[in-house]
Formats: C-alpha cells, sequence, structure tokens
C-alpha cells in the first residue's frame, strides 16, 4: 500500500512497525499496527520521521490514516521494531 501512497517509495529511511493490537476503531476493535518512516518529498530531500496507521478488518487492509491526533491516541503505548522491507521499496 505504501508504494503507491508514497510519492517516491524508494530511499525510505528509518522504518519501524508496531505488532498489531486490537483498539476500538470506529464501529468496533479493529486489528491497527502503527509504521514510522522518513521518506522522501518530491524534491528527493527528506521529510523527517512520520507515522501512520494500518487499520485491518478480517485480515484485510481497510484503510491507512496518519492524521496526527488519531495517531498519536491509536499509537501512544506501541512498540516499534524494524521493517526493513520498508526501506527496499521500489517504483
Amino acid at each position: 500500500y505504501l508504494r503507491t501512497y508514497l510519492n517516491d517509495p524508494s530511499g525510505i529511511r528509518g522504518a519501524s512497525v508496531s505488532a498489531p493490537v486490537r483498539k476500538e476503531v470506529g464501529p468496533g476493535e479493529r486489528y491497527v499496527a502503527c509504521v514510522r518512516y522518513n521518506a522522501r518529498k518530491s524534491d528527493g530531500k527528506y521529510a523527517g520521521s512520520k507515522d501512520g496507521v494500518a487499520v485491518f478488518v478480517a485480515g484485510k487492509l481497510d484503510r491507512f490514516f496518519d492524521t496526527p491526533k488519531e495517531v498519536r491516541e491509536l499509537c501512544k503505548d506501541v512498540g516499534f521494531g524494524a521493517f526493513p522491507e520498508l526501506e527496499t521499496l521500489k517504483r
């Protein structure tokens, strides 16, 4: 999903992800995984670390959002681990 979401998915730095956990999102409990990464902007410079949340329903990605208020709330108590697969994305 991030390959199509980001303007330039190549050269991502500092990628990390949390283990999926069940949290109240929308109409009920959903599995959520928090993602942190530093991607390039359209001018090729790095934008700085950014966080996002992937929400899963029935084992499939339902939505991904990076609204700061929601991300802070859903990701406040998670532990991040390395996400090397995100750092190897290509266009």
